[in-house]
């Protein structure tokens, strides 16, 4: 299967009135980047609740200076994923969907949405 790249780059005001980037977002797939660009889109697929998180954890990870940042804010539950999903990163939208990303960069310059999973899904 091949997936084309989708990326948005975000710019902040930096303290001397310069424009700096902050965490380049990529998504796996077109549904996902549609998903997470119409808040309609993705309440159709995940449901109010999940759709709301998704979009707002995309948003936290857009913002955060580096992965330990994000691992300081308990109620995201941050952390690297093991075995077949090493290299990956997940973070907790319900308590049964989870929001799997994966890092480019020495520190979070890129995040790479790959999914959203049902945690406890067979």
């Amino acid at each position: 299967m091949t997936y084309r790249r989708h990326t948005f780059i975000i710019y902040l005001k930096g303290e001397e009135g310069t424009s700096t980037p902050t965490v380049i977002i990529r998504f796996r797939t077109r549904k996902l980047e549609k998903q997470y660009a119409s808040h309609k889109e993705a309440e159709k697929a995940y449901g109010k609740e999940v759709a709301r998180r998704y979009i707002e954890r995309v948003n936290i990870i857009k913002s955060a200076k580096n992965v330990e940042a994000l691992q300081l804010i308990q109620t995201l539950r941050c952390h690297e994923l093991k075995g077949e999903r090493k290299g990956q990163w997940s973070v907790r939208l319900t308590g049964f969907h989870r929001l799997i990303f994966t890092l480019e960069g020495e520190c979070l310059e890129i995040a790479r949405i790959e999914e959203v999973s049902k945690h406890y899904d067979d």
